[in-house]
């Protein structure tokens, strides 16, 4: 891809706001040497598609020459970003922050390049602040900032606790921008109030704001958020095969949302995967496609290869019976495991969950391994439990 089609591609795809817009058109255009700085809080030891949403971006502006700084928070991964939480996060001791540090920055360095990427420890600088530097740069915020934000507000709606502490996060993201001069910081949607507290920052302390370029979050498999809490995650380490096989267990509605956001396929070519969904085409054959190019992107033009010939063996060529009994469904979207009770695949809702959570329920070949899955039954879906029950949906 030529340089002028990665800019244009990160300035448009996927992309929820940009602040300002003009200024960084800008900037790219000058031949500036851009700071881009991204933060990451060693929360978890897996980094997941959705997560690599904003990573990918990274790497085109990298390809495009500028510098990656990559803030580590190691400090504030000790608060935990309340952005999307609907509960106050359980604090991490150092020695969880460390190891999924190391497993972080392994996993990053698959998307774009490390040691071309400026790192840095934001421990280094607010271990050292003092509470009145803390309170100076408090007094650049209100309360009732804080509070509109969707998940405080919910939260204090239904009376659940909002830490003091979690109102102090934007602040520390915020000064991580002062700290390492930032010309640009990336996040999700959901970080949009944090990266615009940088900016406010950054006015107070005489530099130049930062730009701000937020991008859209990805659905897990099952439409909710992608989480590890939901068990509907596909991980950046996933092995081929169990990648390939998630894609396929995906929600049909997020067949295009997973081409724009979890690929590079090109935006005319996922406007005609949109033009056949819509005709009628079979969403598995599409899934097949989308799988082949998500597996490609982390494991090869090989992996994709072999992940795509061993689904096809496994659970169309070689597993399906001459006769599979038919069954009819009349609810457009149903529990996974009510159909499996319904259909007498399972005796009881609880055999039904335990299987679904030990990877025994298969739809259209792909392992659905959530006990509270849900999906929409359509003519020619095929469900099975074990190696030898199965039931066609009409």
């Amino acid at each position: 891809m030529k340089k002028e089609e990665i800019a244009k591609d990160l300035m448009t795809r996927g992309v929820t706001s940009i602040i300002e817009k003009k200024h960084l058109e800008d900037a790219l255009k000058s031949g500036k040497k851009l700071r881009v700085k991204f933060g990451i809080d060693p929360t978890g030891p897996k980094v997941h598609i959705g997560h690599a949403v904003t990573l990918w971006k990274l790497r085109q502006f990298q390809d495009l020459g500028h510098k990656i700084v990559l803030i580590i928070g190691d400090f504030t991964a000790q608060i935990g970003d309340p952005s999307d939480k609907e509960a106050e996060r359980q604090p991490l001791t150092r020695e969880d922050i460390e190891k999924n540090k190391q497993d972080y920055l392994r996993q990053i360095g698959v998307i774009f390049d490390l040691k071309k990427t400026e790192i840095h420890h934001n421990s280094d600088w607010h271990a050292k602040a003092t509470k009145q530097d803390m309170i100076e740069e408090a007094m650049n915020f209100t309360v009732n900032q804080m509070s509109q934000r969707d998940n405080f507000e919910n939260r204090l709606k239904a009376d659940k606790p909002v830490g003091l502490h979690e109102y102090l996060y934007p602040l520390l993201q915020g000064m991580d921008s002062v700290a390492i001069k930032s010309d640009i910081e990336l996040g999700g949607n959901d970080q949009y109030f944090n990266l615009l507290a940088g900016r406010t920052l950054q006015k107070r302390y005489k530099q130049s704001p930062q730009d701000i370029m937020t991008f859209d979050l990805l659905e897990g498999t099952d439409g909710r958020k992608m989480s590890k809490t939901y068990q509907n995650a596909i991980y950046i380490t996933d092995e081929p095969n169990e990648m390939f096989g998630k894609v396929m267990s995906i929600k049909d509605e997020l067949i295009s949302r997973y081409f724009l956001l979890a690929t590079d396929v090109p935006l005319a070519d996922i406007k005609k995967v949109e033009k056949e969904l819509a005709a009628g085409k079979n969403p598995r054959d599409l899934k097949v496609q989308l799988a082949k190019e998500i597996v490609r992107r982390y494991h090869g033009e090989k992996g994709a290869k072999a992940a795509a010939e061993d689904f096809e063996k496994k659970f169309v060529k070689k597993e399906l019976p001459d006769e599979i009994p038919t069954v009819k469904l009349k609810k457009a979207t149903m529990f996974l495991a009510d159909i499996l009770v319904d259909t007498k695949l399972t005796e009881s809702k609880s055999e039904a969950r335990r299987l679904l959570e030990q990877g025994g329920v298969r739809v259209d070949g792909a392992v659905i391994g959530e006990r509270g899955a849900v999906i929409e039954p359509r003519t020619g879906m095929v469900i099975q439990v074990g190696k030898r029950k199965f039931i066609k949906v009409k």
